[in-house]
């Protein structure tokens, strides 16, 4: 019998790429596609959901043009993406209303601050397990239907659709027949009900948003259609989409991390630490995110979520707009050359703070500046600002779940740095453990499809590819670790509330 494949697509937010997994869970072929980001003003951030949709058809043309197998033997694919970006479009033309708003948009901070002066806090947060805040989908959805001529009156009439990007390219793979969005994307619109695992009709209501336009919220592994033929990708007609997820559960999910109390980090574009917390969902006392992890086998698994906004975006800056490093690579060796920070402290909140301090109004700041610090310093603060993060919602997770995390799992782009992996090990007091394969976002998606296709029989079974490439164990005094941990929170103090 003929081995079989699944392809996952993994919809970032920068690249769109697709890779092909054996059952091994080991990558066979793998294609990406960078794409633009667009700031029409500051603190906006969009994309063109054509341009993303275009780039992901592309990396599956390149992933099977690669693929030395028969493309028969792709028994079905998994998407996992991006989860708040919202895009509207034409339910006849499918053509968007206008540039899909990113999940690091803050455009609708002084709307968010409305909602909260009207007291809606308490109930998004018991209803959704989240805080009202610009990162999540509603207030998008509204901004883009309150400012784009014609677009309320279409929606209410039923000619538009809303979805996250798992929505958008289901749609267009299937050519229209499938409008669904996975419950762990539906839970960070900031209108879905995540113990009824519907839509809220009073969010909808008090924002103004039509319930015709939004998509069907569904388990995270199950057939919701077949590839429909499309140019480029003729070979996968026909081929199952079985699978979908967010990218961080994705991850969650991909690390193995199937049992209660166990963790992962995804080190990519911003810093996503997750926790499953089982069967029943955690009301976090510590600012963090409560949400589904994925729907599988009839039964829901949830999770506690910090994020923040800005990690492998940081070393990105460092080298496209302040020209430091030519490459990731030279930050890491950079750091390496000098023993400390000679006390510089970075806070990257260029979009604003994530958990545990969601403060939209938080910008970046450099401080202890002096004449001794150089560009080594510069590198060195900037891998121990995206560790100092990681720890912030390391300590909010376990004070919210009373779980001491010993062994953290972690993966992303960034992840591949040895010095920032022991960084974060000293500063959190627990084992980071690296796996072999970090495409664990892709990897979670494929095994889901691959579940609902009878790929892998069971979580077991998934579980028994993981291996592992490093483990980091914690090697700092607690006394320096402390110093230099009390220091971060005051220079994380400093660059609070600035836009306001």
């Amino acid at each position: 019998m003929a081995e079989k494949y699944v392809m996952a697509l993994d919809q970032g937010t920068t690249s769109s790429r697709a890779i092909i997994f054996n059952k091994k869970g080991e990558i066979v072929a793998k294609s990406q596609n960078e794409f633009t980001q667009y700031y029409p003003q500051n603190g906006w951030v969009e994309h063109d959901a054509n341009e993303i949709l275009f780039s992901m058809i592309s990396a599956m043309m390149g992933c099977v043009r690669e693929f030395e197998g028969d493309p028969n033997q792709i028994a079905g694919i998994g998407i996992t993406n991006q989860r708040e970006t919202t895009v509207i479009w034409d339910k006849e033309t499918g053509k968007p209303v206008y540039n899909a708003i990113v999940w690091q948009c803050r455009r609708t901070a002084d709307y968010c601050e409305q909602l909260k002066s009207e007291g809606l806090s308490s109930y998004v947060k018991s209803t959704t397990g989240l805080l009202i805040d610009a990162y999540f989908s509603a207030t998008k959805i509204k901004w883009i239907l309150d400012n784009v001529e014609g677009a309320r009156e279409r929606a209410e009439n039923g000619e538009l659709l809303f979805g996250t990007i798992d929505t958008w390219l289901i749609w267009n793979l299937t050519h229209g027949k499938v409008h669904v969005t996975d419950y762990s994307n539906a839970c960070r619109t900031m209108l879905f009900d995540i113990d009824k695992l519907c839509w809220d009709e009073y969010l909808c209501e008090k924002m103004g948003i039509p319930m015709c336009m939004l998509p069907k919220p569904v388990p995270s592994s199950q057939i919701y259609g077949e590839v429909a033929p499309i140019t480029g990708i003729e070979e996968l007609k026909g081929v199952p989409i079985a699978g979908a997820v967010g990218d961080q559960p994705g991850a969650l999910f991909g690390q193995g991390c199937f049992e209660k109390g166990q963790a992962k980090n995804t080190y990519g574009t911003g810093c996503f630490l997750l926790m499953n917390t089982g069967e029943e969902r955690i009301d976090s006392k510590s600012n963090l995110l409560s949400g589904v992890a994925w729907g599988l086998d009839g039964k829901v698994t949830y999770d506690l979520e910090g994020s923040a906004f800005n990690a492998g975006s940081v070393i990105k800056w460092l080298r496209d707009e302040l020209e430091l490093i030519s490459t990731a690579k030279e930050c890491d060796d950079l750091a390496e050359m000098v023993p400390d920070t000679n006390g510089l402290y970075i806070v990257p909140a260029f979009t604003g703070l994530g958990a545990p301090y969601w403060d939209m109004y938080a910008r970046g700041i450099m401080i202890g500046l002096t004449r001794s610090i150089n560009k080594k310093h510069v590198c060195r603060a900037v891998l121990e600002s995206i560790t100092y993060q990681m720890t912030d919602l390391l300590e909010a997770m376990m004070s919210d779940s009373d779980i001491m995390l010993k062994d953290l799992r972690v993966d992303g782009g960034a992840s591949v740095s040895d010095i920032m992996m022991q960084m974060q090990a000293d500063m959190t007091g627990c084992n980071v453990n690296r796996p072999v394969n970090r495409e664990a976002t892709a990897l979670g998606a494929a095994y889901l499809a691959g579940l609902a296709t009878g790929v892998w029989e069971s979580t077991e079974e998934i579980e028994r590819n993981r291996q592992v490439d490093k483990i980091f164990v914690p090697s700092m005094e607690a006394q320096l670790r402390n110093k230099k941990y009390s220091e971060w929170k005051r220079a994380v103090e400093r660059s609070r509330n600035w836009e306001r």
